[in-house]
């Protein structure tokens, strides 16, 4: 009879099947235990933290299917159905794009902003499952926090997951842009976030399969040659939703980050300038609309 193998030994063995698959990135040392750790977990219910804990058989071939489907280049995310963003617990499901750790500096941009505000408001574009409205309704109970996004599952999830936080401050809006938004938010939003599909048209072959053959194809791309289209319409509606001195915070690559600047300022943006969080595959491009700015 076969002895029952630790929570050590089932974590090495994965992560050595992991390190092996050319289905997945393998961006950084740890990232293979990382993933085989969330999916332990997952299985056995609670946290992986005593390593010589023995893992039964049954949870040991249940683990062995999920482990299979990610080296097959599945995200965790989509096997679990969670994902952790900001400290907040998300439910998500295949078909939604899956919320970046890089994002959390855009939040915490939104929110320094908004705190100082008698009576805050932050609409969050192509939102998703709605990670930065979240975060900052959970960071600035006062503000009144809005999403938006053009696909309807992905908003049917950030519902849920308003509800299951309890965050009845956050509301979101399944449409294109700013059409859903009711009329009385207009000239009234102090922060606009945007994390925009922004990878081109012709780029989309060169993603990593993990990325590419499981997330929705509209969350990566705009369909544009450069990945600017939705943004440019962003940028020249935006004014006329901000309040005077309201910010226009954008979440691009590096590589991409003058062209948005160029964006912003043809927009009629003033105080133009990319900033730089704790991930280095990021950058937050900020505007702000100003009284006798474009509109």
């Amino acid at each position: 009879m076969h002895r029952m193998p630790t929570v050590g030994e089932v974590l090495r063995d994965a992560e050595l099947r992991l390190q092996a698959s050319e289905a997945i990135e393998h961006p950084h040392a740890g990232k293979e235990w990382w993933d085989a750790e969330q999916l332990l977990a997952f299985v056995l219910g609670h946290d992986c933290d005593d390593i010589a804990e023995l893992v039964p058989a049954g949870a040991l071939q249940r683990f062995t299917r999920v482990l299979e489907r990610r080296a097959g280049g599945e995200p965790p995310a989509y096997i679990t159905g969670r994902v952790e963003f900001a400290g907040l617990d998300l439910r998500i499901r295949p078909g939604a794009f899956i919320p970046r750790e890089s994002s959390e500096f855009m939040a915490e941009q939104a929110v320094r902003r908004l705190r100082p505000r008698p009576e805050p408001v932050h609409l969050d574009v192509a939102t998703g499952i709605g990670p930065v409205a979240l975060a900052v309704a959970s960071n600035v109970p006062k503000a009144r926090v809005f999403g938006v996004d053009i696909s309807a599952a992905p908003v049917r999830l950030a519902r849920e997951n308003a509800r299951l936080l309890g965050l009845s401050n956050a509301t979101f809006f399944h449409g294109d842009l700013f059409a859903p938004l009711p009329a009385t938010l207009r000239r009234g939003v102090d922060v606009i976030t945007v994390h925009p599909p922004y990878v081109g048209k012709r780029e989309l072959r060169t993603l990593p399969d993990e990325i590419k053959r499981f997330e929705p194809e509209e969350s990566l791309t705009d369909g544009s040659p450069q990945g600017l289209g939705l943004l440019g319409r962003v940028a020249v509606e935006g004014p006329a939703w901000l309040r005077s001195g309201g910010w226009l915070l954008v979440e691009v690559s590096p590589d991409r980050s003058r062209a948005v600047a160029t964006v912003l300022r043809h927009a009629g943006y003033t105080e133009v300038r990319s900033t730089k969080g704790g991930v280095a595959v990021s950058r937050v491009v900020v505007g702000r609309r100003t009284a006798g700015g474009r509109r």
